[in-house]
């Protein structure tokens, strides 16, 4: 099967693998869809510390085609989405209603959770990312990674609830509980960025104000519920002058850079709400003045996943996909098939789309 290798720092591309059959508690899944997100990208350039060669692919949907011994959540012809953080169901943060961190996710190192490969390249192991490896033909999974959704759903659609819609919705529902009638501010519109303005839209913000370098981002931000766009160099005064010199409510940040980590903080009025969704370089830092933080009372979270529940929080989403609350089908501004995934991550780069999708026969 052909599948998306990564071999050493900013070396990747698209080979022939073998893929072993699920052992206990796994299922193989025919992938449908695959997300092209961020994370991916900053497995390719190191971002992300991984062990390499890898299998990329963390957000993706597809069809039960096998299961192992001891399933019992999903059967063969089953569709599902892939989670890219397991959810046991048992560990400390799952019984406290945190399975976003749920820590089956911490035992793995690039392998199943048993510790032991199943995809291949001419006999050698190949590590797989988190527990998936899903920009793929196939995966075999953990089965408490799948949640398995209606037939009638979309597949390209719901691969994106794996991980950017699920992070940035869930980062204003679940994280930062954004209040309807209130002012938000986006730093970042990218899929997590607009997926932010989705949720914000969800929960009744009146102002959501979409912040980014490039024109191109902000002239997708209104069609997915921003009220008003600024260039970044503008963005602070803007929001003061759109909030009576307060600051907004809540702000977020979407790219994973600390300098625009300190300028979502600075625009976050007193007792409001900063959250950081962007996942940085490890060298890279976001200060904090210890004088003004307890001063001004600002709430500052990070939001891992969204804050979600897979199983609770898959559903919902999807739910609200059927409605018209939440525009999955226009977030996917280009497909590819596999062999073109080197095109893919360059349009990445550019910033050409809310979200690229590798499709499979």
């Amino acid at each position: 099967m052909k599948a998306v290798v990564v071999d050493a720092i900013n070396e990747f591309s698209v080979q022939e693998v073998s893929l072993d059959a699920p052992k206990t508690g796994e299922v193989m899944v025919a992938i449908k869809a695959t997300g092209i997100c961020r994370s991916d990208l900053s497995v390719i350039n190191g971002t992300i510390p991984m062990e390499l060669p890898a299998v990329i692919g963390h957000e993706g949907a597809g069809i039960v085609q096998e299961v192992g011994p001891g399933v019992e959540n999903v059967e063969v012809g089953d569709h599902v989405v892939l989670s890219f953080i397991p959810n046991c169901g048992t560990c400390f943060y799952c019984e406290h209603e945190q399975a976003n961190l749920c820590s089956a996710k911490d035992n793995a190192n690039g392998f199943m959770l048993d510790g032991t490969a199943r995809v291949k390249r001419d006999g050698e192991d190949l590590r797989v990312m988190t527990l998936l490896g899903c920009m793929a033909e196939r995966c075999v999974a953990p089965a408490i990674s799948c949640v398995k959704i209606d037939k009638d759903i979309p597949l390209a659609a719901a691969a994106l609830i794996g991980c950017g819609v699920m992070t940035g919705v869930g980062a204003v529902l679940n994280t930062a509980q954004v209040e309807a009638g209130s002012t938000v501010a986006v730093f970042g519109c990218g899929g997590i960025g607009l997926s932010i303005i989705q949720g914000a839209r969800i929960a009744g913000a009146k102002q959501v104000i979409a912040v980014d370098t490039m024109d191109s981002k902000l002239e997708m931000a209104p069609g997915f519920g921003a009220t008003h766009v600024v260039k970044g160099e503008d963005a602070q005064e803007f929001i003061l002058e759109h909030t009576e010199q307060r600051g907004a409510d809540y702000c977020f940040e979407a790219v994973g850079i600390g300098a625009l980590m300190q300028q979502a903080e600075a625009a976050t009025r007193p007792g409001g709400t900063c959250t950081v969704v962007g996942v940085g370089n490890m060298e890279d830092q976001f200060v904090l003045n210890p004088f003004t933080l307890p001063l001004f009372g600002k709430r500052v979270l990070g939001s891992m996943y969204g804050g979600c529940n897979p199983k609770r929080d898959f559903p919902r989403l999807l739910d609200f996909y059927r409605t018209g609350k939440l525009d999955l089908d226009g977030m996917i501004t280009k497909t590819y098939s596999i062999d073109e995934a080197p095109q893919a991550f360059a349009d990445l780069r550019s910033g050409l789309n809310a979200r690229g999708v590798i499709v499979y026969d």
